[in-house]
């Protein structure tokens, strides 16, 4: 008998169609990745992209020439520009404002052939200390309310390039999605004095129905209603609303479990195609009892139709307290 779930923290409701129940190999090579021959990220071709804003590498290597580990470049083709104003107007009943903001790409590794899961743990750990320093450095620029850090593995999922990397963007205002989620959020917090995260969490963890990987400081679930088969949320376990409060040891741990979680995927769907995405609370403001920061991992492994654009259900084909119980037997 199919389902229809409830997510507790936005009100959206999905369809677990478990009469159409899917296994991991039902996914499997739904798309040919093509290895690119080139990439202009790779080393050497540093002036095919622009100025780097950050980069780690060894000290007596200039800016912008080869020997880096990572860099972080203005994308070359930004949605939005920090130069300008917001010069927020009206014409008639439309509102609009100039497109400010900042749009940045994380270079994760000078191998145009390594994912970012295929890195050791050290180099993983430089890749979410970027995230940090980047969020740090835009949170000075008061214009600018929220960072969206993403990353697209697989032209399925979006990436018009091969070589691993993430993307970065910072919006004058906040998306309509994590506004949703911030509410939500408010209001059961309004409600219980708790947040609902850190619920979640205990909730899981007491089940053990969509527990992924478990430890010290991370846990890594399907949620319970997951719009995509095999969905996974990386989260703290401690409350924190701000991703940029992370410090270097829980961003080891943090490294770990999205390792580990990633080679599971890996194993299970034969390296699907992904999108990752950091949900933080708005940089701007203060430390919220009732947000907590996590990571969403949703492999492609189902198309976005006519039904959903229609009402904003989505169909998922696998349970996920079945999509976790397979990823959890994965000895990694």
């Amino acid at each position: 008998m199919p389902e229809l779930r409830k997510d507790p923290i936005i009100d959206r409701w999905v369809i677990i169609s478990t009469e159409r129940g899917r296994r991991p190999s039902d996914f499997i090579n739904i798309v040919e990745e093509k290895k690119d021959s080139f990439s202009p990220f790779s080393p050497g071709n540093e002036d095919m992209t622009t100025p780097e804003i950050f980069a780690i590498r060894p000290t007596d290597t200039p800016s912008n020439t080869p020997g880096w580990n990572l860099r972080v470049v203005p994308n070359k083709y930004p949605a939005l520009r920090v130069e300008g104003h917001s010069n927020r107007r009206g014409e008639g009943i439309y509102d609009m404002m100039n497109g400010i903001g900042a749009h940045e790409v994380i270079i994760e590794t000078p191998d145009k052939d390594q994912n970012l899961s295929d890195l050791d743990i050290p180099a993983i750990q430089n890749v979410f200390r970027v995230f940090k320093e980047r969020i740090l450095d835009l949170k000075k620029d008061i214009r600018l309310k929220y960072v969206m850090i993403f990353k697209n593995h697989g032209y399925v999922a979006g990436a018009t390039l091969k070589h691993s990397h993430s993307q970065l963007i910072a919006t004058p205002i906040i998306p309509k999605l994590v506004l949703e989620e911030l509410e939500g959020a408010k209001s059961y917090y309004d409600l219980k004095e708790r947040c609902i995260y850190c619920d979640i969490i205990r909730q899981e963890m007491k089940d053990n129905y969509r527990v992924v990987y478990d430890e010290d400081y991370f846990i890594a679930i399907s949620p319970f209603a997951a719009r995509s088969p095999f969905e996974t949320w990386i989260l703290p376990k401690e409350h924190f609303s701000h991703y940029e409060t992370i410090d270097d040891n829980r961003m080891r741990h943090l490294s770990l479990t999205f390792k580990t979680v990633m080679q599971k995927l890996n194993v299970a769907l034969q390296n699907p195609p992904y999108n990752l995405v950091l949900h933080k609370a708005p940089m701007q403001d203060n430390v919220m009892k009732h947000y907590h920061w996590h990571i969403e991992i949703m492999p492609k492994l189902t198309r976005f139709a006519g039904f959903e654009w229609g009402t904003g259900f989505y169909i998922n084909p696998t349970s996920p307290e079945e999509a976790a119980q397979f990823l959890k037997e994965i000895v990694i």
